[in-house]
C-alpha cells in the first residue's frame, strides 16, 4: 500500500550499457507487461510489443526477435504515464517495473554504442538550433521555410520532418530580450506565504525563450500583477529533456552543470523558480534528481521548482492571488499534457481558470501524440496523430470558448485538426480575464 517510488538512475556504471544484462531485464520486463496489458491503450510501444507476442510462433515473448525490442524503444517518449497512473508493479512492488527508466537505459545504451542520427542531433540541439535559427534576417528566412510547401517538402526529404507537422516560429527577438529589466531585479515588496518565498526567477527555456516569447510575457504580467517580483537567471541552458529522450545523458550532465549552480544559488539568495513548460519543470524536479541523487544543489533546485499554476494556487491559499477579473471566459476547453499530470500537483490550472467568474473548464485527460520530437519524425507521424484523436473528437464536441495545453507543441499538435481553434496557452487566458 506504500506510494510509487522512483529509484536514481545507475547511468555512470558499465552494466548500465552492457548488452546481455539489459536485453535480460528488457525480457522480464516485457514479460511481466504482456501478462498484464493495462497500458494497451497508452503509447504505441506496447501494442508494437503485444502484437509481437501474439504474432510470434511461441506467442510469448521468448519468440519476440530482439529487432523488435528497439522498435518498442523507439515508441516510448518518456511521458510516464504508465508508471504513473497505469503500472501495479511500480516499486516498492518486488517486481520492481519501472518501463519509461528501462526505455531509457536502452536508448541510452544505444547512443553510447551508435551515436545518433543527424536529424536525431539537429532536432535535440534547441540552444544551437535556436541560436542561428534566430539570428537576423536568417529567422525571417527559416520562418518563411518552414511556412512553405515546398519548404517542408525539402525538410521531410533531407531530414525526416514530416511536411505537415506543425514546427514552432522563431524570434530573434527572445524572451530574455523582451525581459531584459528583470536581469538585475532587486525586489523590495516580498509577499511570502506558508509554501512560497513570494520572489520567483523565471527559467525561460528554450521554446519559451526563442520560440514563443509570448508565453513567458504573458507568464511574468500575470505574476507582477499579483505582486510577485520577478527576476531572470544570469544564463541558462537548455534542461536537457530532449537530450534525455534521446538517451545522450552525458549531454543531459553538461546542461546541468551550466543551469543547476546558477539556479541554487538564486535558491540560496530567497527566490522560487517556474518554468513555462510542463517538461522543462518535471526534468528538474525528477529527472535530474534520479540522475545525480547525491548533488545538493540539484536537490535546492528540485525543492524550489514550481509549475506556474501549482504557485498561484499555493498564493490564492493563503490569500495573494488577486480574484477580480475585468473578463470571463466562458467554456474552456483544457488538454493536460503527460509530463504534468505524472507532477501529482492536481489540476492546478483547472482550479486557477475558474477562479474567473462565470467560467468553466472541461478537462481532458488525454495524451496530445507530440511528445516532444515524436510527432514531427516522418515514421511516427500518423501513429502520434491517432494517439492524439480522442482529444481531437472531444475537443470538436466541446462547443468550447476557448482551447488550451500547458505544453504549447501539444496544444498547436491537436488544434491542427480542430478549424474553429486556435492554440492558446492557459497563462494567456489568465492574462485576458485579468485585462493586463
Amino acid at each position: 500500500m506504500e506510494a510509487p517510488t522512483r529509484h536514481p538512475l545507475d547511468w555512470q556504471s558499465n552494466e548500465f550499457y552492457a548488452e546481455e544484462p539489459l536485453y535480460e531485464e528488457l525480457e522480464r520486463v516485457f514479460d511481466v507487461c504482456h501478462g498484464c496489458r493495462r497500458c494497451f491503450n497508452l503509447c504505441n510501444a506496447f501494442p508494437t510489443l503485444f502484437d509481437a507476442v501474439d504474432e510470434s510462433d511461441t506467442m510469448e515473448v521468448d519468440g519476440v526477435p530482439k529487432k523488435v525490442y528497439w522498435d518498442v524503444v523507439d515508441h516510448c517518449y518518456l511521458c510516464d504515464m504508465c508508471y504513473m497512473s497505469k503500472c501495479p508493479y511500480v516499486p516498492p512492488h518486488e517486481w520492481n517495473i519501472d518501463f519509461p527508466h528501462l526505455m531509457l537505459r536502452a536508448k541510452a545504451a544505444r547512443f553510447k554504442r551508435d551515436g545518433a542520427s543527424v536529424r536525431d542531433k539537429i532536432l535535440s540541439a534547441t540552444d544551437t538550433v535556436g541560436k542561428l535559427a534566430g539570428i537576423p534576417i536568417v529567422v525571417d528566412v527559416v520562418n518563411a521555410t518552414n511556412r512553405s510547401k515546398v519548404g517542408r517538402k525539402v525538410l521531410e526529404a533531407t531530414l525526416g520532418v514530416h511536411h505537415k507537422a506543425p514546427v514552432p516560429a522563431y524570434y530573434s527577438k527572445t524572451a530574455r530580450k523582451r525581459l531584459s529589466r528583470l536581469e538585475d531585479a532587486a525586489p523590495t515588496d516580498v509577499r511570502p506565504t506558508a509554501k512560497t518565498r513570494g520572489k520567483v526567477v523565471l527559467y525561460t527555456t528554450c521554446y519559451g525563450n526563442r520560440n514563443h516569447p509570448m508565453i513567458d510575457e504573458d507568464l511574468v504580467a500575470v505574476f507582477e500583477h499579483n505582486n510577485i517580483p520577478m527576476a531572470l537567471a544570469e544564463k541558462e541552458s537548455c534542461c536537457g529533456m530532449p537530450k534525455l529522450e534521446l538517451g545522450d545523458l552525458e549531454a543531459v550532465a553538461k546542461a546541468k552543470d551550466i543551469n543547476i549552480p546558477i539556479l541554487a544559488a538564486m535558491v540560496d539568495e530567497g527566490w522560487d523558480i517556474v518554468t513555462p513548460i510542463p517538461s522543462c519543470t518535471l526534468m528538474f524536479k525528477q529527472e535530474l534528481p534520479l540522475m545525480f541523487p547525491d548533488d545538493e544543489d540539484v536537490a535546492k533546485v528540485r525543492d524550489a521548482m514550481y509549475d506556474p499554476f501549482e504557485y498561484l494556487m499555493l498564493r490564492h491559499k493563503d490569500g495573494e492571488l488577486k480574484t477580480e477579473f475585468e473578463k470571463t471566459l466562458g467554456k474552456v476547453s483544457y488538454q493536460v499534457p503527460c509530463h504534468l499530470r505524472v507532477q501529482n500537483n492536481g489540476l492546478k490550472t483547472r482550479d486557477v481558470l475558474q477562479l474567473v467568474p462565470e467560467t468553466q473548464v472541461e478537462v481532458i485527460e488525454r495524451c496530445s501524440g507530440h511528445d516532444g520530437t515524436y510527432a514531427v519524425k516522418k515514421e511516427f507521424r500518423d501513429i502520434s496523430k491517432k494517439i492524439a484523436r480522442p482529444v481531437v473528437n472531444k475537443l470538436k464536441r466541446a462547443e468550447a470558448d476557448h482551447f488550451v495545453s500547458d505544453c504549447p507543441m501539444a496544444a498547436e499538435q491537436i488544434a491542427q485538426d480542430v478549424e474553429e481553434h486556435d492554440a492558446t496557452n492557459p497563462m494567456s487566458l489568465l492574462r485576458s480575464a485579468y485585462g493586463i
